[in-house]
């Protein structure tokens, strides 16, 4: 027991999010060219209509509402709503991007202790909040004990450890 204290359902990580869409092919548009997830195969046996895509180890699946007008619309990006955050390389290309695919888009910056974390948030076709940010200019440091490391630090460290199993299984 003592070791499942930390995480009594042994999850191992987040699989998917799961988003109703009024146009299928609108948010599948959205998500492959604005933010590069892959369409993937989805189980056949499914009596509705969705997509499966894959990115950035998560998976979105979208899920085609059958009464589109019921989707509340969402006219203020609300950096305190609902949101996906993704992690990127440079804030300037994220902006010059949004402003080139003409989408309409909120910054805000976070600053603690002289580290400084940009922000941009912008609305999927549903109005689905999303983040982009550079997050890992913040330490994850736990409440307990004396690990201080960024998230995508911590997520190459994590995929190092398991690189020689995967090797060792080709």
């Amino acid at each position: 027991m003592k070791d499942i204290i930390g995480n009594p359902l042994r999850l191992k990580s987040v699989n998917h999010i799961s988003l109703i869409c009024k146009s299928l092919d609108e948010s599948i548009n959205f998500y492959q060219n604005v933010l590069g997830f892959i369409p993937i195969r989805r189980p056949g046996s499914f009596d509705f209509q969705g997509a499966w895509l894959f990115g950035y180890g998560i998976g979105i699946h979208l899920l085609q509402i059958q009464n589109p007008e019921n989707i509340p619309m969402k006219k203020e990006i609300n950096p305190k709503d609902n949101h996906i955050s993704f992690q990127c390389e440079s804030m300037g290309l994220v902006q010059k991007c949004l402003e080139e695919m003409k989408i309409d888009y909120v910054r805000a910056l976070v600053e603690e202790n002289g580290v400084k974390v940009d922000q941009i948030f912008f609305h999927d076709p549903d109005e689905f909040m999303i983040e982009i940010c550079n997050c890992d200019n913040l330490p994850v440091i736990p409440l307990a004990g004396d690990m201080v490391r960024s998230c995508s630090r911590l997520n190459l460290d994590i995929m190092q450890q398991e690189m020689p199993q995967v090797v060792n299984q080709i």
